[in-house]
């Protein structure tokens, strides 16, 4: 049955990660596809939860032939990794990169400032992946 109007943007994303949050551990597609209700296509789920671990907010392991999904860092963990993976792609689309970064720094309250400045102090930041030294784009590019 065809819905009668398509959702929000962004609403399946957060409905997912909702079930994920409500379930407390991870959850294979099928079950997330369970749990949201059974108007949702298994391929639309498992599209669903491909991009959200693309954009860092799940990670997944394999099990038999599919893959249990979990929030990376709780609910409010993956929230934050969404948001600086839609920051970054928004910096992509800039040509100058130092323009928009000092025109952001500028807008930031004191105290965000001041966040930035002891993040961006550390002298081998670590990703969330454990790795030192270098950024996530710089071992993409590898």
């Amino acid at each position: 049955m065809a819905r009668s109007r398509p959702r929000p943007r962004g609403s399946l994303e957060a409905e997912v990660l909702a079930c994920l949050a409500a379930a407390g551990g991870g959850l294979t597609a099928a079950e997330v596809q369970a749990d949201l209700g059974a108007d949702l296509a298994y391929t639309t789920v498992m599209t669903t939860l491909s991009r959200l671990h693309a954009k860092g907010a799940l990670d997944r392991v394999a099990e038999g032939r599919a893959y249990r999904y979990r929030l990376v860092g709780g609910a409010d963990g993956a929230r934050s990794n969404m948001t600086a993976h839609q920051m970054l792609r928004l910096l992509d689309e800039q040509a100058d990169h130092a323009g928009v970064l000092s025109r952001f720094v500028a807008e930031l309250s004191a105290e965000d400032e001041r966040v930035l400045t002891r993040l961006l102090g550390s002298t081998a930041p670590t990703s969330r992946n454990g790795a030192r030294g270098r950024s996530a784009r710089e071992r993409s590019a590898e």
